[in-house]
């Protein structure tokens, strides 16, 4: 599903953030990426969703090379690869179900199209009581789960969750991950960035770990182990 290949991204500043990834992640894994503050994970995870381009490398999407993607064609991608953030990132003056089919309004579906894909992930996160209500009204959680909502009303064959239970207390965050792990068994390939222990070490996939731009660890079944 996604292979980086000798990928190095130095920023404008000095900062070496990747020096030399060499990764492959398989269709339908469930994958955390940990490590200390600072070490590299976020910009490695920002890079298979074009948020960042490599200075140098190969970044395999199935068929497509981020590393060299035109600008204008980074949306198409965005239609195939899910984004939730610790931050949510909902639009204030949409509803629940307004900022779900947002996604699906961009691209042009139809709305009866619409309606039934956005019903369809409301009812998976749990939120198909909350359909009118702004994410002012809701609680952390709540936001959270309309996020992924969004971000998988698409059926995307990835989603990318950068910290999404970093904002929540730990009852919420177990709630959080069962729905990512109801949508990774369907099928979806989930890269999680996360600094949760206890759900990492709870909840057992692949851990990698990125430590001064470099994989220090993969391992499968492996546990949080990350000195910060």
């Amino acid at each position: 599903m996604i292979k980086m290949k000798d990928v190095y991204k130095k920023y404008p500043n000095g900062v070496i953030a990747s020096n030399g990834l060499n990764i492959k992640i398989a269709r339908g894994e469930f994958v955390y990426v940990v490590g200390p503050s600072g070490a590299g994970k976020s910009t490695f995870i920002k890079m298979m969703y074009r948020e960042e381009a490599p200075t140098s490398g190969v970044i395999m999407f199935k068929d497509i090379n981020l590393a060299t993607l035109k600008q204008k064609e980074i949306p198409q991608l965005r239609r195939r690869i899910g984004v939730v953030f610790q931050d949510f990132k909902l639009l204030s003056k949409l509803n629940v179900y307004e900022n779900i089919a947002f996604a699906l309004e961009v691209i042009e579906e139809s709305p009866q199209s619409i309606r039934k894909k956005v019903n369809e992930v409301l009812k998976l996160v749990g939120l198909t009581h909350k359909v009118r209500m702004f994410p002012e009204e809701l609680s952390g959680g709540e936001q959270q789960r309309v996020s992924i909502a969004r971000s998988i009303v698409n059926n995307p064959e990835v989603v990318i969750a950068d910290e999404p239970t970093g904002n929540l207390d730990p009852e919420t965050s177990w709630e959080i991950m069962k729905i990512l792990e109801k949508i990774n068994a369907r099928g979806t390939t989930i890269i999680m960035a996360t600094h949760n222990k206890e759900v990492v070490n709870t909840i057992r996939h692949r851990v990698i770990e990125i430590d001064g731009g470099i994989i220090a660890r993969d391992e499968v079944g492996g546990d949080y182990s990350v000195e910060n």
